[in-house]
């Protein structure tokens, strides 16, 4: 989309004049017409004014030939030595004033690049269908399959709908969709009279997210509905034209909705086997922590890279693997020392350290006191031999 033109959104590339009128102290000068479909590429070698001839023509300025700020030239801007810049014609022809005591190098043209302009993707095409009906209790539609898109919303009660061998039983403030030409039937249990809302219509988009599901609205999405029900009971030259722009906007609440649930739903599914993962790994140390481990060890009897398990420890834990085998460690040699069956000597070894002083120094890093401290702390307060 273009920006506006101000001396604001231009100063990183130039600057913005008073009016469009071509400065006379430039020496030189030329009109460029610009045809459809085409792009012409310059780079300026002076300080060079542009300025609107005729028509609507888009700017697209750049200080690298990477980035490009888009603008429309509704006034005259100059621009320094050595900036990159293409004019297009918006619509049909245009032609624009360029100006300077050096006139920029032309690069040459290409196809328009349209980017700078915001064209419908999700469109409903046409409307065929659209009211709001009660059904009789229990009632029963046969199915069909149409070319067209239908909406489905149930406005009160609950119905049964069937597409693709799924039996959805959509309740109230509910609603399904259809993909063109996909067989489809409803029927509601006895003694049951919904009352629903339906929409026939085309789009060129893909309907597939929201199909062979029930989703449930935002407020908004529904609001949307009701707006729909009103122009409708409410017509004017405009009615039709709102209903379109209104199922438009609706079928991309849900397309959006749909999406942010997927991913939602991902993220869940990612996080609970990364949890799944850490459990294992941590299960694994707590089960070999009288062996001698380390994070390619630890790795590969969890079927884990050791880069990967570094990563989920770091994500998770906010530690190495490295460091939580050392926690886990200095954590049972408290508990070997609590129960007095083995010296410092004697631990350090089942433990796996290289020598007592590795083990004593990690010991007193950890806990502020060294092993046999710690020991001697335990009889003073039990009163131990």
């Amino acid at each position: 989309m273009l920006q506006n033109l101000s001396a604001q959104t231009f100063r990183p590339y130039g600057q913005v004049l008073p009016g469009s009128r071509r400065p006379s102290h430039y020496a030189n000068y030329h009109t460029i017409s610009l045809t459809p479909e085409q792009s012409v590429f310059y780079k300026t070698t002076a300080a060079t004014w542009l300025g609107p001839a005729q028509g609507m023509t888009a700017l697209s300025v750049s200080l690298d030939d990477h980035t490009y700020g888009d603008f429309l030239l509704d006034r005259g801007v100059q621009l320094p030595a050595g900036v990159w810049f293409s004019l297009t014609p918006v619509e049909n022809t245009s032609a624009v004033e360029m100006a300077g005591f050096s006139l920029p190098r032309c690069l040459g043209t290409q196809v328009q690049d349209s980017s700078y302009r915001i064209s419908p993707g999700m469109q409903v095409q046409s409307l065929y269908t659209f009211f709001q009906e009660e059904k009789e209790p229990g009632f029963l539609f046969p199915g069909e399959a149409h070319p067209m898109g239908e909406l489905v919303y149930v406005d009160k009660g609950r119905v049964h709908s069937v597409a693709e061998g799924q039996d959805l039983v959509v309740e109230e403030g509910e609603l399904v969709v259809y993909a063109p030409n996909q067989w489809h039937m409803q029927y509601a249990d006895p003694g049951e009279a919904p009352r629903l809302v339906s929409a026939v219509f085309s789009t060129a988009s893909s309907l597939a997210p929201l199909c062979n599901r029930k989703i449930q609205p935002g407020q908004e999405a529904a609001g949307l509905l009701r707006r729909m029900l009103w122009e409708q009971e409410n017509p004017d030259e405009y009615a039709q034209d709102m209903l379109l722009s209104l199922l438009t906007t609706l079928l991309l609440l849900l397309l959006r909705q749909t999406r942010q649930t997927q991913e939602t739903a991902q993220s869940a599914v990612t996080l609970n086997r990364e949890n799944m993962r850490i459990r294992r790994v941590q299960q694994y140390v707590s089960d070999h922590v009288q062996e001698k481990l380390s994070v390619p060890t630890v790795a590969k009897g969890c079927q884990l890279s050791p880069s990967y398990m570094t990563a989920l420890f770091q994500k998770h834990l906010h530690i190495s693997p490295a460091e939580y085998i050392r926690r886990i460690k200095l954590q049972y040699s408290k508990q070997l020392i609590r129960e007095g069956n083995m010296n410092i000597t004697q631990i350090a070894k089942a433990l796996e350290y290289s020598t007592i002083h590795h083990f004593s120094r990690q010991f007193k890093d950890k806990f502020g006191i060294t092993p046999s401290e710690y020991a001697k702390s335990l009889k003073e307060t039990t009163g131990r031999d």
